[in-house]
């Protein structure tokens, strides 16, 4: 009368095995795959990095030839948003993920430095924001107001936003932040040499740019 039992049992015992198993499974090759993931965007992204300080090279040996005042503006923003994907994937503390921001950090800050040169040179009057934000969690606005400057980004083309972890360990950006007079103080911006603390709303953040940003957006499109 036990045998049936213990029959079931074991085979109770062994499906459930089989489950257990097959996540264990499941879960490594995710995991592989997300490390895989990871490692193309990381590959991208070194190759990007080069690709736009080989750029930076020869714009600054001929500064005012072919448009160069927005040349690099859409591939640093792509760059930037791949980096942010990479962030989700690993984790905003991943030593990886912390390099390469931080050469993303130093192309941002070169192509700014470029941007001032163009504007002194080149007779061009590009509208910039330097946009200073934290991932320590001391900054609840911080992600409202990164969204809003990624919008106005990619509505307006003629804007160039620069991004900047305020608290990354980087002696480059501690400098910009010194130069800048930078408060901590975040969300910060420096639009048109302009300082201004905290976030609102998109409407208020668009009154610190300069209205002639959107009159050339709107007879643009028209």
């Amino acid at each position: 009368m036990l045998m049936p039992f213990y029959k079931n049992a074991l085979i109770a015992l062994l499906i459930t095995a089989l489950i257990i198993g097959t996540i264990f499974v499941l879960v490594a090759f995710l995991n592989q795959q997300r490390v895989e993931e990871l490692r193309a965007i990381e590959d991208q992204l070194a190759t990007d990095t080069l690709s736009i300080e080989t750029q930076y090279a020869l714009l600054e040996e001929a500064p005012c030839e072919g448009g160069s005042a927005n040349i690099l503006s859409k591939e640093l923003g792509s760059l930037g948003d791949r980096l942010a994907f990479a962030e989700e994937q690993a984790g905003k503390d991943d030593p990886e993920v912390l390099r390469l921001k931080e050469r993303y950090t130093l192309l941002q800050i070169r192509d700014y430095l470029l941007s001032k040169r163009l504007a002194r040179t080149c007779d061009v009057d590009p509208t910039i924001a330097l946009y200073f934000y934290s991932n320590a969690g001391d900054c609840a606005d911080c992600d409202r107001a990164g969204y809003a400057l990624s919008y106005l980004r990619q509505t307006y083309p003629d804007l160039r936003v620069y991004s900047f972890d305020y608290h990354l360990d980087l002696p480059a950006l501690k400098t910009l932040i010194a130069i800048e007079g930078i408060k901590e103080e975040l969300p910060a911006f420096v639009i048109q040499d302009k300082r201004s603390y905290g976030f609102t709303t998109l409407e208020d953040l668009q009154t610190l740019f300069p209205e002639e940003l959107f009159e050339t957006a709107t007879s643009t499109k028209e």
